[in-house]
């Protein structure tokens, strides 16, 4: 097994207890457990919120783009013979 897979598999069984000992403080501790869940999940939009509004708050406006060289009327251009 790769330390990779490894690294997985601690993850998933730590997923599952975390899943087990959540249900168990639903069934033991309902309200309080409901209100800390619903207030994280409310805090953790914020934040994000928060960071998205404080990157466009301190990042600098781009700077506008050149428009490209327009070929000047004097440039030698080939001459249709007849």
């Amino acid at each position: 097994m790769s330390r990779d897979q490894a690294i997985g598999a601690i993850m998933l069984v730590a997923c599952v207890a975390g899943i087990l000992v959540y249900a168990w403080f639903i069934y033991a501790f309902p309200l309080i457990v409901l209100q800390i869940t619903a207030f994280l999940a409310v805090a953790a939009v914020l934040v994000i919120l928060a960071w998205i509004g404080w990157t466009m708050a301190t990042t600098p406006s781009p700077t506008p783009l050149e428009p490209d060289a327009v070929p000047s009327e004097t440039s030698p251009s080939p001459e249709k013979q007849t």
